[in-house]
C-alpha cells in the first residue's frame, strides 16, 4: 500500500492506494474509499497469472481434539524433489523434511519444531503453489 498526501487549493488530502488491477485502482482519500479507473493504455503481460479456486473438499479441516496439529506449508511455488520423512517419523526442529525445486535451486524444508509425522501431503514429483500443505506433524 502506497501512501500519497496532495495540497489542492489549499486543503489537504491523503490518499492510500489499496489494490490496482490493470486499470481499475482502489483508494482510500481521507478515510473513505473509492474505485476509480485510470485512462492508460494496459500493457498485456505474456506470462499468464496463476488463480488456483479451492474446491469444496478443500475446505480447512477442523485441528486435532488437543489442538496440537502444525502444518509445514510450501514457502513458494515449486516441485517436490525428494521427500526424506514418512507418516510415523519423529523429527526434531531443524531437521530437512523434504528438498523442493522451486526457481531453478533446491530448497530445504526444514522442520520449525519437534513432532511426529501426522500425514505426509504430497509426493515426489508434485508441483505445489505458495501454501500448500506439505506435511502435518503431532
Amino acid at each position: 500500500m502506497k501512501n500519497f498526501k496532495f495540497k489542492i487549493r489549499g486543503s489537504q488530502y491523503n490518499v492510500d492506494i489499496q489494490n490496482i488491477n490493470k486499470n481499475e485502482v482502489e483508494i482510500e482519500v481521507n478515510g473513505t474509499p473509492y474505485m476509480v479507473t485510470i485512462e492508460r493504455e494496459v500493457k498485456h503481460s505474456k506470462t499468464p497469472t496463476i488463480v488456483r479456486k479451492r474446491l469444496p473438499n478443500e475446505v480447512k479441516k477442523p485441528e486435532s481434539v488437543g489442538g496440537t496439529l502444525k502444518t509445514i506449508k510450501a514457502p513458494l511455488p515449486g516441485n517436490i524433489f525428494k521427500i526424506n520423512i514418512k507418516e510415523g517419523d519423529s523429527v526434531k526442529k531443524g531437521d530437512t523434511l523434504l528438498i523442493m525445486e522451486a526457481m531453478k535451486m533446491e530448497n530445504n524444508i526444514l522442520a520449525e519444531f519437534d513432532g511426529v509425522v501426522k500425514t505426509v501431503k504430497i509426493k515426489e514429483g508434485d508441483v505445489v503453489l505458495q501454501n500448500d500443505v506439505l506435511i502435518e506433524l503431532n
